[in-house]
């Protein structure tokens, strides 16, 4: 771990301690596994949106994918009779699709990636409701699915299975991004696309592989979703979640320039929103202010990432400067007064 994972996770120690303190409710069990739940389900996408904006980009479509996807999924099982295992690759590759797609647009069209997502956002939330003609969709009374709703929101040993999940998953990436090359031309992208372009990293290809992977993990987490809520609405299913997967990769220490982040301080971010969510949540206040929370998260991240150590850097080379040199190129020193 960096030390801005120690810090970060320093930090979810005292705020959770606080709110423990504030109501001990938050450390009773019921509390925590459901906090656990939802850390396993925010988790597992902010994980993607994360390996986007280390490239220096961003993705703003997530949200909808999860309702044009979670409409498919729904209704591949309950209206088409689709095997579930084939419903369930069916939108893993429906989200991988999605996400190459706009990374495709944002490496050969030149588009910027704001644009493209944010397109995908009205495009995909347009066509989930036109999908459903602005239905709800859900999977009734029926019992047929009942083994893999314990499958995709159940829990194990009383460890919620999205947790677990997000624990896979979190492994997976971590060996990625940390120890593979393709995790090396994805921190060298975000720092200079030209730079790494120019040594022979296949930039396009890098940072398309950075939309399949964030469209990949939608995917996965559409699944989880749509058996958590156990139906979807096409207008409201997945609102505002590429906000939620924004701040906990911003707060986790992903730098909205690019170039910085790592898996477990994107857990971490996760983590400690869910806690300060459930701190507004545990005490009352009215939970409209759980965007107020993200925002200030965003904001306070975003300011963290301003390059304030540039103004010592002036003050700091004026102390530490080398001593002059003279026209006759000898260094000036005091005169000897012995």
């Amino acid at each position: 771990m960096a030390r801005k994972d120690w810090g970060l996770l320093l930090l979810l120690l005292v705020v959770g301690g606080i709110t423990a303190i504030l109501n001990p409710r938050f450390l009773s069990a019921v509390n925590l596994l459901d906090m656990a739940n939802l850390i396993g389900l925010f988790g597992i996408f902010s994980i993607g949106v994360g390996m986007v904006i280390i490239t220096g980009g961003i993705d703003l479509s997530v949200g909808s994918i999860f309702a044009l996807l979670g409409v498919v999924f729904i209704d591949l099982l309950v209206n088409r009779g689709v095997p579930w295992p084939l419903a369930i690759l069916a939108i893993v590759a429906g989200g991988v699709v999605l996400g190459g797609l706009q990374g495709l647009l944002v490496t050969k069209a030149k588009l910027q990636p704001f644009v493209v997502t944010l397109c995908g956002l009205l495009i995909y939330r347009g066509a989930a409701r036109y999908y459903t003609t602005d239905a709800t969709m859900g999977f009734g009374y029926s019992d047929d699915f009942d083994w893999l709703a314990w499958l995709a929101s159940g829990r194990s040993w009383g460890i919620p299975h999205p947790f677990m999940l997000l624990v896979v998953v979190a492994v997976v990436m971590g060996v990625l991004l940390h120890r593979s090359v393709f995790g090396r031309y994805l921190f060298a992208i975000g720092r200079n696309e030209e730079a790494a372009r120019f040594s022979g990293i296949r930039t396009d290809a890098v940072i398309t592989g950075a939309y399949i992977i964030s469209g990949g993990l939608a995917g996965v987490a559409t699944i989880c979703l749509v058996f958590y809520t156990n139906s979807v609405s096409p207008s409201s299913f997945g609102n505002f979640y590429e906000l939620y997967a924004i701040a906990a990769a911003v707060l986790g220490g992903c730098s909205l320039r690019g170039g910085e982040g790592s898996v477990i301080g994107i857990v971490l971010g996760t983590a400690l929103l869910q806690v300060l969510q459930n701190l507004v949540n545990i005490l009352g206040i009215p939970s409209s202010l759980n965007f107020a929370v993200m925002g200030t998260v965003i904001l306070l991240g975003v300011l963290a990432d301003q390059p304030i150590v540039r103004r010592a850097i002036p003050s700091f080379r004026a102390r530490h400067a080398a001593p002059s040199i003279s026209k006759a190129g000898s260094t000036s020193k005091a005169p000897d007064r012995s």
